[in-house]
């Protein structure tokens, strides 16, 4: 359990080919997937500085986690990006979820985290930050937190129910577009 941020909820992967990954994890078990192709935010912002980013994610349970995969689609800044420059793929975030955001996100500010990127979808109750720690060792892992007071919240206990009974049918499953 984090001493800060509680205790975490989901595990975050940037992928090139989200396709394939999700691929891996149905022969893994797990699923079934929530797959968005185009998500759309109410506004991205990298280090301060609004930033198109044009992402995919696909999302699913196993037990409490939810695991989450990302595909940047574009160029614009953001960690994802950055993540991939690098030269890595795979594991890159823990995400702590709060109905608490604002207290969450200045008391992390105040031990020294920066925002690496910030957003929100769906409103106010649907923001999220990536926080970066610079007294942290080399591992390159973020801290996510995202505000699920709101409908976000409750899409993802309905993902946690969906997965405890879930057969193996239907395994990815389309939202929007």
């Amino acid at each position: 359990m984090s001493q800060i941020f509680g205790n975490p909820a989901q595990i975050g992967y940037i992928v090139s080919d989200i396709e394939a990954a999700l691929d891996g994890w149905i022969a893994h078990g797990v699923g079934p997937w929530y797959y968005i192709a185009k998500v759309e935010t109410d506004h991205f912002r990298f280090r301060g500085v609004d930033s198109p980013v044009e992402i995919s994610v696909a999302i699913a349970n196993s037990g409490d986690l939810q695991i989450e995969l990302i595909q940047q689609r574009n160029d614009a800044p953001s960690l994802y990006k950055e993540f991939i420059d690098s030269g890595r793929e795979g594991f890159q975030h823990v995400s702590y979820w709060t109905t608490e955001y604002q207290a969450l996100y200045d008391k992390a500010l105040g031990l020294g985290y920066t925002v690496g990127h910030e957003g929100s979808i769906g409103g106010e109750q649907g923001r999220f930050a990536y926080l970066e720690n610079p007294k942290a060792d080399a591992s390159g892992a973020v801290v996510e937190i995202s505000d699920v007071s709101g409908p976000k919240g409750m899409f993802f206990a309905h993902l946690r129910e969906v997965a405890a009974d879930w057969d193996g049918s239907d395994p990815i499953r389309e939202i929007g577009g």
